[in-house]
């Protein structure tokens, strides 16, 4: 019985936890929201020897506001990589046509810079951004949404065996925090859940075994033939006797004769049914007289 009591708890906590990391991913995803336009950066810092070759990943979600929207991705650039970035400077001083070595593009969810040959001039911050464009018949262009994030290079000295970048992610992507404190929250419960099924079983035998004790004691106390105060709830009862009864003769339970019985030594001559002798008359003393 206790087996399947185990079982049954830990399928209920293994039920609460799926319904905990499905709350979260929904309300990461009301949070994120398919109306809203959002960007976020995977990586925060890229980390690049010279000469190396560098992808610069965003990651776009939403929509557009209104299905003839047009969609913009520009790039900013700034050398100080704890300022924001200025929307007059782009990666290599872009400006109408991309310089050689420097190339955009985009899919579904992502869009990205490659920069090829990087060195220091190189470091800093970039941002990307992500603009909801309505173009009007006039040619006049109307904001809708926009949104962005950023990312930091730093550029190491060259060095002769691989070339290749690495990236760090001080903090997890906007969204999974509340699924990963579910989950910690979950295997928390699964790994204390048998300490607590102990506690309560020794619990429940602490108390079934002091029952136990005093029901023993409540019989051996019935079998001795005396009632005990402590499970009365009160103090053992006098039995009184009338004054008949005391004088009424009685035979001893030891079967030996009572001294009120006639013939017993030591006892009055029976003279009637009372037990004090009939009344004799004293004589005068002379001193009396």
């Amino acid at each position: 019985m206790t087996r399947w009591r185990v079982l049954g708890a830990g399928k209920n906590v293994i039920w609460l936890c799926a319904l905990l990391v499905n709350l979260a991913k929904a309300n990461t995803a009301l949070s994120h929201g398919d109306a809203a336009l959002g960007v976020f950066a995977p990586h925060m810092y890229y980390t690049c020897p010279e000469g190396a070759t560098v992808t610069l990943v965003c990651n776009q979600r939403g929509a557009m506001k209104y299905p003839q929207d047009k969609l913009h991705h520009p790039w900013f650039f700034t050398q100080q990589s704890d300022q924001h970035c200025s929307h007059h400077t782009r990666p290599r001083n872009i400006v109408h046509k991309l310089p050689p070595g420097v190339h955009v593009g985009m899919s579904n969810d992502n869009f990205w810079l490659t920069l090829e040959n990087v060195s220091h001039s190189d470091q800093g911050r970039y941002c990307c951004m992500a603009l909801d464009v309505l173009e009007k018949a006039d040619h006049h262009k109307v904001l809708q949404q926009s949104s962005h994030s950023h990312m930091v290079l730093t550029i190491t000295p060259r060095r002769n065996g691989t070339q290749k970048c690495t990236y760090l992610d001080p903090t997890p992507p906007g969204g999974s925090v509340p699924v990963a404190l579910a989950v910690a929250a979950c295997v928390l419960a699964l790994l204390s859940l048998p300490l607590i099924l102990i506690l309560v079983y020794k619990q429940r035998h602490s108390a079934h075994s002091s029952r136990r004790a005093q029901e023993l004691v409540r019989m051996d106390s019935e079998a001795q033939g005396h009632e005990n105060p402590m499970f009365l709830g009160g103090s053992p009862q006098v039995k009184t006797r009338t004054v008949s009864q005391i004088m009424t003769r009685q035979s001893s339970e030891t079967g030996r004769h009572l001294l009120s019985d006639t013939g017993t030594p030591l006892s009055p001559p029976g003279h009637g049914d009372v037990f004090f002798p009939a009344e004799d008359p004293i004589p005068e003393s002379p001193d009396l007289l």
